[in-house]
């Protein structure tokens, strides 16, 4: 059986860990610094700090802002179940918005409504590797705080003031602070935990206050660290790997009755990286390839029945699983099904379909000739 969910995580990481071990380094200590100071470079963040869980990260990142108790904050129908589980237990009311049915996504329409109803602070999940459209969001004037546990590594492409292209924005860099996941199924993983970074030296200063108090049984353990430092420098290689896999199914599925959600984010396109070198020595690069969005996963929203989808990919021993199965909807389903009717119906559509980069070749070619005679 294929299973549609595998860890990045390859020899690389476990050497690290084992390091980790033989010499006796388990709690936070210098190798969190380390991971620290990767995650500043790779993101173009001004600080960060490493935590045990994406709940101590929003913790922390709502202090920093200085939100009201009992605020209330808007999150998305289709974001991780522990965004209302959290939201609640730290004292605040959660909003929960429905979404844009392209894209599984918050857009700036949605969120005004949701400010209409009360809400004051965005907890805005970038869900399925893709951003929304950053720039009418950001114009609404509320803090956001992003979650790009899915999304890191996204660009929105940008122009300077003679209208020509300039650096891209990252993921992470709109909100006032950002949390990255670092949980299994995360994009980038370390067995566990979370990053909290913000995105300027202002917002900075204000976040290392209440980082300086973090005791140490709340940072994020050497041994994790160990494997988020593999995973950040291993993955230009993976995601590679996965937009080249991506692209494959992409293409199994235009004859198809099934869609896939819109990818753009209203910014235009981002031209294709300069050729690199493969470890062969030959040049490598697809222009095909989508480089403003992170492919976590492979969704697919479907036009008949999950489970006669789900029947026909295990007869040929493909496993795939619901989109949105560990969602708020799927947490609130009965509270919520007259309010988010577009996340319901994507939560009842959507399936996901084995996408990683240690796929074998035969692996890849059964997926695609599945994706292309899907019932």
């Amino acid at each position: 059986m294929i299973h549609t969910y595998s860890t990045t995580i390859r020899r690389k990481e476990m050497d690290a860990v084992l390091t980790c071990m033989v010499d006796e380094k388990i709690g936070p200590g210098e190798l969190n610094a380390r991971f620290i100071q990767q995650v500043k470079q790779f993101f173009g963040c001004d600080g960060a700090a490493a935590l045990r869980s994406p709940q101590s990260a929003l913790k922390l990142a709502l202090r920093a802002i200085d939100f009201e108790q009992g605020g209330t904050i808007m999150i998305s129908a289709l974001a991780p179940s522990w965004h209302y589980q959290a939201v609640e237990d730290l004292g605040y009311v959660p909003l929960v918005l429905d979404v844009d049915e392209a894209t599984g996504l918050v857009n700036a329409e949605i969120v005004q409504r949701g400010i209409n109803h009360g809400g004051r602070l965005l907890l805005l999940h970038e869900s399925m590797g893709i951003l929304p459209d950053m720039e009418s969001i950001m114009a609404l004037d509320i803090p956001v705080i992003e979650d790009i546990s899915r999304s890191a590594g996204a660009l929105v492409p940008s122009v300077d003031e003679k209208g020509e292209a300039a650096e891209p924005q990252k993921a992470g860099s709109f909100g006032v602070y950002s949390i990255l996941g670092l949980e299994e199924r995360d994009v980038i993983t370390a067995g566990g935990g979370a990053v909290i970074m913000a995105p300027s030296r202002r917002e900075w200063i204000v976040l290392k206050k209440f980082v300086d108090e973090i005791p140490s049984v709340e940072q994020l353990p050497e041994i994790n660290c160990a494997v988020g430092l593999v995973q950040l420098k291993e993955f230009p290689r993976n995601e590679t790997a996965r937009k080249e896999i991506f692209a494959l199914y992409k293409r199994a599925c235009m004859s198809g009755r099934h869609k896939l959600f819109s990818r753009s984010n209203n910014a235009g396109e981002l031209p294709a990286p300069e050729v690199q070198k493969g470890e062969d020595g030959s040049e490598k690069q697809n222009a095909a390839l989508d480089y403003t969005s992170t492919m976590s996963s492979f969704p697919l929203v479907l036009t008949s029945a999950f489970k006669d989808v789900k029947q026909y990919a295990a007869k040929k021993d493909i496993e795939i699983v619901p989109a949105y199965e560990d969602s708020v909807i799927a947490l609130k389903q009965e509270l919520l099904e007259d309010s988010c009717i577009r996340a319901k119906s994507l939560f009842l559509r959507c399936a996901l379909f084995p996408l990683y980069p240690r796929l074998s070749h035969s692996n890849i070619a059964k997926i695609v000739k599945v994706l292309g005679t899907l019932p």
